[in-house]
């Protein structure tokens, strides 16, 4: 760190005129450690959310959006193999009954992954 003072002899003498605290680029200011958002604000996101601090969502929402991308995936997933497999062979059936396939599939998982008696996650 390096002080620096405002000593200009064209400037009045305001009691306000203190040394400044400089810091480069290379040293690295230390995180306080404290409540609030000033404590958190050299954290990275990545650290905020291994903490549990990373948005504004709550767990039912974030467990929510996860069961949705499982019921999507899945669907996009195995409607897409049905979709290949159908141009190939010429039977356009095959596509929504990947969907259903994929669907189904997806849903036992969400079933076996959040559905069981405690609502224990499997981790």
């Amino acid at each position: 760190m390096a002080t620096v003072s405002t000593n200009d002899p064209r400037s009045t003498n305001n009691p306000s005129d203190k040394p400044v605290q400089l810091r480069l680029k290379e040293q690295q200011e230390t995180a306080t450690q404290g409540p609030g958002l000033a404590a958190r604000r050299h954290q990275s996101w990545a650290s905020r959310f291994e903490r549990g601090q990373g948005g504004s969502q709550s767990a039912t929402a974030s467990v929510g959006w996860e069961i949705f991308s499982y019921l999507l995936s899945g669907m996009l997933a195995y409607g897409g193999i049905g979709w290949i497999v159908g141009h190939f062979v010429h039977i356009g059936l095959l596509f929504p009954i990947g969907m259903g396939v994929g669907l189904a599939i997806a849903l036992g998982w969400v079933i076996y992954r959040y559905g069981r008696a405690g609502g224990d996650r499997a981790q």
